[in-house]
């Protein structure tokens, strides 16, 4: 059960929904979380870290919370950003119905919460918010990258927040080597054990990544 929010669409365990208050945009929310789903029980660091770290988000456009959970980070953009339409992608259906249930209770009408191939494939994103799951391995996690990194639009950026224990220093390594040209990556903050990385679009990419034979960590 413990794993189901990374690989599974349909977690195990009955889906019980529980009420959760967080600060999300310098206000307290009644929220809803539920088990089967990441951090069921609150704001987990590597998201508070990642929210205390950013700037403020583009006020219109596409935005992306990619591996949503229950929903923080894409609520937080939606409530910073009412004009702008904000993408809450994860594989999980309990994490996309607790997110569609936690925007309708703040009156959002502007979160998308949807599976990675929902997503049209001409949306490109002013800014992508990302704690990723670190934890699914480095096939899945580049492939991942890969996906969706080259969706930003010219001069935006991307802030994934990871653990340095959980590999922030090798996968920036990763980055660097891999989008070499396209987008550079930086590391923005470090606090409480993780690190805030920073990538950014300077090519005006709009296709996949062709890199190849770039080192893997």
């Amino acid at each position: 059960m413990a794993a189901d929010h990374y690989f599974t669409a349909q977690p195990s365990g009955a889906f019980v929904a529980k009420p959760l208050t967080v600060t999300l945009a310098g206000r307290p929310v009644e929220l809803q979380t539920a088990g089967g789903v990441f951090s069921p029980g609150g704001l987990d660091v590597g998201t508070q870290v990642l929210l205390s770290h950013v700037p403020p988000p583009p006020p219109s456009g596409d935005l992306l919370d990619l591996g949503c959970g229950w929903g923080p980070i894409a609520l937080t953009l939606a409530l910073e950003s009412p004009h702008a339409t904000v993408w809450a992608v994860d594989v999980n259906e309990r994490a996309l119905e607790l997110t569609r249930r936690n925007a309708a209770a703040l009156g959002l009408d502007n979160v998308r919460a949807a599976t990675p191939d929902e997503v049209p494939d001409d949306v490109r994103f002013m800014t992508i918010w990302s704690n990723p799951p670190i934890r699914v391995g480095k096939n899945e996690l580049h492939g991942m990258l890969d996906r969706w990194l080259p969706r930003l639009r010219e001069s935006a950026d991307a802030w994934l927040v990871v653990a340095r224990n959980l590999g922030s220093d090798s996968l920036q390594r990763w980055m660097e080597a891999r989008y070499q040209g396209e987008l550079a990556v930086s590391r923005a903050a470090t606090n409480k054990g993780f690190r805030v990385l920073r990538v950014r679009n300077r090519s005006g990419l709009t296709g996949p990544i062709t890199t190849v034979g770039a080192p893997r960590v």
